[in-house]
């Protein structure tokens, strides 16, 4: 194409770094560089992102190994093309339906740059895993944490933000004195604060102050490393590894305990929107998911007997 408008008389178009303009690497290279919506992402989002996008360049077009995707024209990278990139992640279905999430965004992009006219990936249908994600920890397997990790350890105090407040862990980390007024913890959730920041009140509980008070705690955060400064998510993660395996629970995570607490609520008789409220979700079929799994067993429950025809 460049020779073909240089024939032309026209400025054959500037290639930068070995990178052809108008094709899936140049798009991507301009979806970072440009697009606002992937620059107000955590810069983790960020980097996870960017990876799986990357990840798609070296891939082969089919059938001849010696070209690659990312130097696909913009004007074949359809949905056969993009089916073609979900389908190499077949055996990883997670990874597979993150690769058409990531691929929509950036056709999302460029059509509103007007790169393109429409989004090619926006049709094409994610791989059903049937995973339901992190494990849920039970009422059993809190109760086997604690008694490894008793109050006043730092463990324990981890274990009682993230059970007792319902957040996320890169908001158990921030948690801190600044936070708390009559009673009251109020923060702003760190997921999406830059996109769409969600701004919460919850109530601290008697079990969370009774930990908090007898905890070791720092300054600006309640969760402190043993150097005395706050932890990075990927920290605390390494962290809550270590004492989940101390407490021979290899297959906890922190946020499994999130899921725990929607569970524990919803089986308690928390509607969806008190759930919504708790947990600061936009979606009330996140909160569904819990409620309707509540439902279930209270009503089979109550409903059991009418099996037995011996009475």
């Amino acid at each position: 194409m460049a020779a073909y408008e240089q024939a032309k008389g026209a400025p054959a178009p500037r290639i930068q770094h070995g990178i052809a303009p108008n094709t899936w690497r140049w798009l991507c290279v301009k979806y970072f560089s440009e697009c606002m919506d992937f620059k107000r992402l955590d810069p983790q989002t960020q980097r996870v992102r960017r990876l799986i996008l990357e990840g798609t360049f070296d891939e082969p077009i089919a059938p001849r190994a010696d070209r690659f995707f990312r130097d696909m024209p913009l004007g074949r990278m359809d949905p056969e093309a993009i089916e073609v990139l979900r389908d190499r992640k077949m055996n990883a279905p997670e990874a597979a339906n993150s690769r058409i999430k990531a691929i929509r965004q950036v056709f999302k992009f460029a059509v509103k740059k007007h790169y393109v006219t429409a989004n090619p990936a926006r049709e094409i249908e994610k791989f059903k895993t049937g995973s339901t994600g992190y494990h849920t920890w039970s009422v059993e397997e809190v109760r086997q944490f604690e008694e490894r990790h008793p109050i006043g350890t730092k463990a324990r105090l981890a274990l009682s933000l993230l059970l007792f407040t319902g957040q996320r862990r890169s908001d158990a980390i921030r948690f801190g004195r600044q936070h708390v007024h009559q009673g009251k913890l109020t923060f702003t959730q760190h997921k999406n604060r830059n996109r769409k920041p969600k701004r919460l009140t919850l109530t601290i509980l008697p079990v969370l102050q009774e930990v908090i008070d007898a905890s070791p705690c720092g300054d600006l955060t309640f969760l402190v490393t043993d150097f005395g400064r706050a932890f990075t998510d990927a920290g605390f993660g390494n962290k809550m590894r270590e004492w989940c395996d101390q407490a021979e629970l290899a297959h906890c995570t922190a946020h499994g305990l999130r899921k725990a607490g929607a569970t524990i609520a919803a089986e308690k008789g928390a509607t969806a929107r008190q759930l919504m409220a708790i947990f600061g979700w936009d979606s009330i079929e996140q909160a569904e998911l819990y409620t309707r799994a509540a439902d279930q067993k209270r009503l089979a429950d109550s409903a059991m007997h009418l099996l037995d025809n011996s009475r």
